[in-house]
């Protein structure tokens, strides 16, 4: 069984996205039995609430399941030892699970999530990472939650053929 969290801000917006489409995703290359997703915020400013009904509707308009059961948590560093690969929003979203993974053990694999995006900016691990950042479309409008699911989509195809390669070891 692989563990995949995705890591946003307050987990009502991008890593709940990330979260539906990514099990949308695994589900269509049968793979939804070995792999368990979840999404997490770094911060608690958001705990207990549901996704964003603004995330919740490009979703749905695209054709997503959302069920209501959604309720925003922080990501801790007990649950870091139960996951095999972090998938942030951004890159300050990646320095804050570092921080936190450094107690776990074994340490999971923390990656951009818009890294598995064939078609996102080549970075050269020299300070650039953050061109790799998925916007936070909750200062926007609903295009900017197309924007934020049109970015997550290009990458879920490149993070299920990256679990299908964890799944092979």
């Amino acid at each position: 069984m692989v563990q995949v969290m995705t890591v946003c801000t307050g987990n009502i917006c991008r890593s709940i996205m990330a979260e539906v489409v990514l099990r949308h995703r695994l589900a269509q290359a049968g793979l939804n039995d070995q792999v368990v997703v979840c999404s997490r915020g770094v911060s608690d400013e958001e705990a207990g609430n549901p996704i964003d009904r603004r995330a919740r509707a490009a979703l749905v308009a695209r054709g997503y399941t959302v069920d209501g059961t959604h309720q925003a948590r922080q990501v801790t560093a007990a649950e870091l030892d139960a996951t095999d690969l972090v998938l942030a929003m951004t890159t300050s979203h990646a320095r804050a699970v570092h921080r936190l993974a450094r107690a776990a053990s074994p340490t999971p694999v923390v990656a951009m999530y818009r890294g598995f995006d064939p078609a996102a900016p080549a970075v050269d691990g020299r300070g650039e990472d953050h061109l790799l950042d998925i916007a936070d479309p909750w200062y926007g409008g609903p295009e900017d939650f197309e924007v934020c699911l049109d970015q997550i989509e290009a990458g879920a195809d490149g993070v299920v053929a990256q679990v299908r390669q964890m799944l092979a070891r």
